[in-house]
C-alpha cells in the first residue's frame, strides 16, 4: 500500500508539472537517489538542468523547457522577458538566446545554460499562468524584453504589436517605466512617446524620424481625424499635411496579401482624392532602403502644391508630431 502512495504522488506531481521533476520532489514522493540514478543512466529519465529532469524520452517541448526554467530556482521564480512574450501571443518579439527567470532579491540562484537568472525588489504577486507556467504580466515582460534589446526597429514592432492587438495599453507601458529600472530604458521611454503620441506601427516611427529631418516640411499630424467640409468621416491616413492636404501611407505587405485587402485601401486612397488630397504610398523596404528617395518625393510633392495654391477643406484633429 506505501509503495501504491508513492507512486500516486509521484504521478499527481507529473501531472501537475508537466512530466517534469525537482531532485528535492522526489523523495516525498518515494523516489531514492539510487532509483533517480538507475531512470537516468537506462534513458527513461534526462536531466534538464541542474536538479530537473524530464521523466521521458520524448522530444522536449517549448512549455516543459520553460518550465523547466522555472523549477530550477525553485519557487517563487516567475518567467519574463521575450519567452514571456511569447506566452501571452505577442507576435513580434526581440531576439534572445536566453530564457529569463525573475526571483526574489534575497533569493541565490546562479544562471545556468539557457537560463538566466534576474534577481528583483518587484516580484509578480499573482502571476498570470500559461499551462504549467508561471509569467509575469505582459507589461512587465514587455519592460524587461525591451531593456535588453539595443534594436530600436525591433522595439518598435514589439510596442506597437502589443498595443494594437491590446495586449498592453499605453498607459500600463507608462507605468511600468515608471515603476522599473531607468538604466537601459532609453530605447522604449522613446518609442512609448512615438506611440502616445498616435504612430501605430514600427515602418511609420521610421518615417516620422525621417520627416523629421526634414528643413522644409512643416510638422506632421499622425493618425488624425479627418472630416470633409459636408461632414463626412474621412479615412485616417498615417500622415497629414494639412497645409496642402497631403496624405502620407504606410503600406505593409502585411496588410495588403488579399484582394480584399487592396480593395480597402485604393477605396481609402480614392476617397481622399475626391476631397482634394493628394495620397502617397511607401512600403516600408522602401523607406528602409531609400530614405532620402522617400523623404525627397514627400519635400517636392508639399513644395509643388505649396506653389499651385492647394488648399483644403478637410477638418483634422490630432495633435501635432
Amino acid at each position: 500500500m506505501g509503495h501504491d502512495n508513492a507512486n500516486r504522488r509521484l504521478q499527481e506531481l507529473l501531472a501537475r508539472q508537466d512530466g517534469l521533476v525537482r531532485c528535492d520532489q522526489l523523495a516525498s514522493a518515494g523516489v531514492t537517489r539510487s532509483a533517480l540514478r538507475w531512470r537516468v543512466r537506462t534513458g527513461r529519465w534526462r536531466r534538464l538542468l541542474p536538479g530537473v529532469y524530464l521523466t521521458s524520452s520524448g522530444a522536449i517541448t517549448n512549455g516543459q523547457r520553460y518550465l523547466a526554467a522555472i523549477l530550477y530556482p525553485g519557487p517563487g521564480a516567475v518567467l519574463t522577458g521575450a519567452a514571456a512574450l511569447r506566452c501571452h501571443g505577442v507576435r513580434y518579439v526581440p531576439k534572445d538566446p536566453y530564457v529569463r527567470v525573475l526571483v526574489p532579491t534575497k533569493r541565490q540562484v546562479k544562471s545556468v545554460d539557457y537560463v538566466k537568472v534576474h534577481r528583483t525588489g518587484r516580484p509578480e504577486p499573482r502571476p498570470p499562468r500559461f499551462g504549467f507556467v508561471p509569467v509575469s504580466r505582459a507589461a512587465r515582460a514587455v519592460g524587461d524584453a525591451a531593456r535588453l534589446c539595443t534594436d530600436l526597429r525591433e522595439i518598435r514592432a514589439l510596442i506597437a504589436d502589443v498595443v494594437q492587438r491590446r495586449i498592453v495599453s499605453i498607459s500600463a507601458l507608462s507605468a511600468e517605466l515608471r515603476q522599473g529600472p531607468r538604466a537601459k530604458s532609453a530605447l522604449l521611454r522613446s518609442v512609448v512617446g512615438e506611440v502616445g503620441q498616435g504612430v501605430r506601427s514600427a515602418p511609420e516611427a521610421e518615417l516620422r524620424s525621417l520627416i523629421g529631418t526634414s528643413r522644409i516640411l512643416p510638422p506632421l499630424l499622425w493618425n488624425p481625424r479627418l472630416v470633409g467640409a459636408d461632414g463626412r468621416l474621412l479615412p485616417t491616413p498615417d500622415g497629414w499635411i494639412h497645409e496642402v492636404a497631403i496624405a502620407v501611407e504606410v503600406d505593409s505587405r502585411e496588410h495588403h496579401l488579399s484582394p480584399d485587402d487592396w480593395r480597402r485601401t485604393m477605396g481609402r486612397h480614392n476617397l481622399l482624392a475626391e476631397y482634394g488630397a493628394l495620397v502617397l504610398h511607401f512600403p516600408p523596404t522602401q523607406i528602409r532602403a531609400s530614405p532620402t528617395e522617400v523623404l525627397r518625393t514627400i519635400e517636392s510633392a508639399y513644395l509643388a502644391r505649396l506653389r499651385a495654391g492647394n488648399r483644403t477643406t478637410i477638418r483634422a484633429r490630432t495633435r501635432a508630431a
